[in-house]
């Protein structure tokens, strides 16, 4: 049984795959387990890896650096991929207030992680351990030891420590404050709920009608020109012709006398555009819809690779071939169809229109799902290898002892966010399914959180119960619960933010899923899964370079 022994406690290449595979199917395993219906998830892993090594059971130290780096690069990649297309886009409109409040939440935990290590007087190495750990971010952990690594040269596994005591509180710490929230202000679900309805109905200000052309002067004429003849603005979104057959109004689009037309416009200007057109008639939206049976609504996919990078304006999908698109979905986000957008490789419009036109606008876009289950590699290690050189740049600021460097965390990150979001401009196709990116970031995060958990578990127990571990739950606490809390009370008291709006922005500032989660089970609604969306690309931006910033100026 000797042979046995060596496989389990040994130092050779079987025994760290074996011990790798143990930790990381036991902790996905244990991660399926909820406890009312929050779970750890796939934190699990790490653990599982502190218990293994505690035992007795670790990796070489070389083979353990090499698969936790390597895990790292591919979740932090991964998930840059994913929110690249959305990024800057979060920047628009509402979402400046949302990533602004979001931001702050990352400033007041790092301020209050500052203070307590001044206070304490512990390590701030240990410090930002427990920050992670409290914002339950994990690409923050792994930003900070790469960081420590480049700066001394050695590993310190407080940083792992902390991370690990903090994190099941942080999970919960997040969801507490959205209830506090909630009891603080004396919020009702059911009149939040309303007036949400009420706010989109109001930003919206439309209305529709149904109309019959009568006015003489717009026969034979184009709804491009119909629309320079009356100072408002309107859609004409479907035609009835008087030999009954439909169409999708397009700026070329002829109106003929009594054809019905399907008119979306503003509220104040509903009446004029009436009295313009023709007379409004009794055919509501439902005999509208009827009709629209005729229609199809299709799913297309980008795959002809003369598409990426240029607008829909540029393909004159709707002039040409008389077909609305409605969305258009990228890396699993939903943007807005407008003229100005650049398409990629794997997007999904949504098109609407006749059997025949549709069929023509796939014959144009492609729409070759087997084209896209190839895999595209370039990219991927292109990204990676510009990432690490980028990550590698020393950058000297005054007042920093040591050069900042973005990191094996940092660099890959933003190199992949500007790939994704505009390498269709250089012809590169970042295109990835997203079975695929969720693949690789698994992968990459398992492999990181075991090769923590085994590199941190020797002394975790003595840490933990002799060390001061305990006292580092309560300080994990405070830098959850703080932030979240203030930033929460300015965005009820002084932005008077919907309560889901809130809910979800404080889960995204934390990057917390399981909280994402909670949020939408209270509101019923996808108002919270908004706002988190629109606060995730930059708070994980800020997590990773905090955490870094922290270990170069401090240490």
């Amino acid at each position: 049984m000797e042979w046995f022994k060596e496989l389990l406690f040994g130092l050779s290449v079987g025994h760290s795959i074996l011990l790798i595979a143990i930790v990381v199917f036991t902790g996905i395993l244990l991660g399926k387990i909820k406890i009312a219906g929050i779970s750890l998830g796939v934190t699990w892993v790490l653990f599982v890896g502190i218990v293994l090594s505690h035992f007795g059971m670790r990796m070489e130290h070389h083979a353990l650096h090499f698969l936790k780096e390597f895990g790292l690069i591919l979740f932090v990649y991964s998930v840059g991929l994913q929110v690249g297309p959305g990024f800057f886009s979060s920047f628009k409109k509402g979402g400046v207030t949302l990533n602004m409040l979001a931001a702050g939440v990352v400033v007041l935990g790092v301020a209050t992680t500052c203070i307590l290590h001044f206070a304490t007087g512990l390590p701030v190495t240990t410090m930002v351990g427990i920050l992670s750990g409290a914002v339950t971010n994990t690409p923050g952990l792994g930003a900070a030891q790469q960081a420590y690594f480049d700066a001394t040269g050695a590993e310190d596994p407080s940083i792992a420590l902390g991370y690990a005591v903090a994190y099941p509180l942080g999970v919960l710490g997040i969801i507490l404050a959205i209830l506090t929230i909630r009891f603080l202000f004396r919020i009702s679900l059911q009149k939040e709920s309303a007036s949400a309805n009420q706010a989109e109905e109001k930003m919206t200000n439309a209305t529709h009608a149904s109309v019959r052309i009568k006015n003489p002067a717009l026969f034979g004429k184009e709804i491009a020109e119909v629309a320079l003849l009356i100072d408002r603005k309107f859609v004409i979104s479907r035609i009835l012709h008087a030999n009954e057959s439909l169409e999708i109004g397009n700026p070329r689009t002829h109106l003929e006398a009594d054809d019905k037309v399907f008119i979306v416009a503003a509220s104040q200007d509903m009446n004029a555009i009436i009295a313009f057109i023709g007379e409004e008639i009794g055919m509501d939206r439902s005999e509208w819809e009827k009709l629209d049976a005729r229609l199809v609504s299709r799913r297309i996919v980008v795959t002809k690779e003369g598409i990426n990078g240029k607008t829909l304006g540029q393909l004159n999908l709707r002039k040409n071939f008389g077909v609305n698109i409605t969305r258009v979905n990228r890396s699993g986000v939903d943007l807005v169809a407008r003229a100005g957008l650049p398409l990629q490789i794997g997007d999904r419009l949504t098109v609407v229109g006749v059997e025949v036109d549709v069929a023509n606008v796939e014959k144009v876009l492609g729409n070759s799902l087997r084209r896209l289950r190839e895999p595209n590699l370039v990219p991927i290690f292109l990204g990676i290898a510009l990432g690490i050189l980028l990550g590698s740049i020393p950058f000297v600021f005054p007042g920093i002892p040591q050069p900042v460097k973005l990191g094996l965390a940092g660099g890959p990150l933003i190199v992949a966010i500007l790939i994704s979001r505009f390498g269709h401009r250089y012809k590169l196709v970042t295109y990835t399914t997203m079975s695929a990116n969720l693949m690789l970031r698994e992968i990459g995060i398992s492999l990181f959180l075991a090769c923590v958990g085994l590199g941190a578990g020797e002394g975790f127990v003595e840490t933990v119960v002799h060390g001061g571990g305990f006292t580092w739950i309560g300080y994990g606490f405070l830098i959850t619960f703080l932030p979240l809390m203030l930033i929460g009370f300015i965005g009820r008291a002084v932005y008077r933010m919907n309560y889901f709006t809130l809910s979800g922005l404080l889960a995204g500032s934390m990057t917390d899923p399981p909280a994402l989660a909670y949020s939408n089970s209270v509101a019923g609604n996808d108002i919270p899964s908004v706002s988190y969306a629109t606060v995730y690309p930059l708070t994980m931006f800020l997590r990773v370079l905090t955490a870094q910033g922290l270990i170069l100026i401090l240490v």
